[in-house]
């Protein structure tokens, strides 16, 4: 019953966030092996934009019957302090289908301008269901070249490993995107490439992904 209340307000904070957020994404992913929906949003809780909440939710779906026990449902609300508008810290409540639950902190550094976004995220965390510590990082880049007052060209990368125990790999993944983006709506191809474990089963899907920023 615990667990289901926990899920249950994590839900509820992850869609209040994205309700009363100041930047919100959305982004649909469908290949040939799987599914994959994310949804994250940022809004600053303060008039000096020093604290700031976002809020990230993901369902992960594979096609085939064998490979299920990778399906993934993911939850995670984060409160950021902002020490300055590259670098924040703070900690958050993770919910995983796959791993469980887990309580963070982490910091937060991002480099952007007109046309580039590099984030990347180092985080060290406690499992609840492995009853142990572990270390993730986390990094993202973006590019984009305008074509026209309408129209741009999108590169996208998003890379993540965690380390059970900070030693033994656990998961990872490299999601690469490439598309156009028009009048706010960007469409494009991509590629997800998946490890699980400590001698990683390998997973790899090809696609077409849909990105919204609202």
């Amino acid at each position: 019953m615990k667990k289901i209340v926990t899920l249950t307000s994590l839900i509820f904070i992850v869609f209040a966030g994205v309700l009363n957020a100041q930047f919100t994404q959305v982004e649909l992913f469908s290949g040939l092996d799987k599914t994959d929906f994310t949804i994250y949003s940022s809004y600053p809780i303060n008039n000096k934009n020093t604290l700031s909440i976002a809020t990230l939710a993901f369902f992960q779906k594979f096609r085939k019957n064998e490979n299920s026990v990778f399906d993934e449902v993911g939850v995670q609300p984060s409160l950021f302090w902002n020490i300055n508008k590259h670098i924040g810290v703070g900690p958050s409540i993770y919910y995983n289908s796959f791993a469980g639950y887990a309580e963070r902190l982490s910091a937060r550094l991002i480099l952007k301008n007109s046309q580039t976004l590099f984030v990347l995220i180092p985080t060290v965390a406690h499992s609840e269901q492995k009853r142990a510590g572990y270390a993730e990082v986390f990094a993202q880049f973006q590019f984009n070249s305008p074509i026209n007052d309408k129209a741009s060209l999108w590169l996208n990368g998003q890379f993540l490993t965690i380390w059970d125990k900070f030693k033994m790999h656990s998961r990872s993944f490299q999601q690469l995107r490439a598309g156009v983006s028009f009048t706010g709506h960007q469409i494009g191809i991509g590629v997800d490439y998946d490890q699980y474990g400590p001698d990683p089963i390998e997973k790899t899907s090809f696609g077409l992904y849909y990105r919204k920023t609202l």
